[in-house]
């Protein structure tokens, strides 16, 4: 009976566990990487978000006037011909 035989599977089992451990796939890196995976799955849903409203917005620019209009009085206080701006202060 050969008696190397059961040291080499119990090194072949230590380099196995050891892999497993410290390898490149191990339990730990798998672990990091998959907390990092649904961080960015959240990072990439709220910035879907973000382009959807400006893609919405994109669009309401192109179909009318009414948008930019609107923009225009609110954020640079545009005043049309014949049109009294009164601010009133509280």
């Amino acid at each position: 009976m050969d008696t190397r035989r059961p040291g080499h599977l119990i090194t072949l089992l230590v380099v196995l566990h050891a892999q497993l451990w410290f390898g490149r796939g191990s339990v730990p890196k798998v672990a990091r990487m998959t907390v990092e995976l649904e961080a960015q799955k959240q990072k990439n849903a709220q910035a879907q978000l973000v382009n959807d409203r400006l893609a919405a917005e994109v669009q309401d620019l192109k179909e009318g006037l009414e948008m930019v209009e609107e923009k225009a009085r609110l954020e640079l206080g545009m005043v049309k011909p014949n049109e009294i701006y009164v601010q009133i202060a509280k």
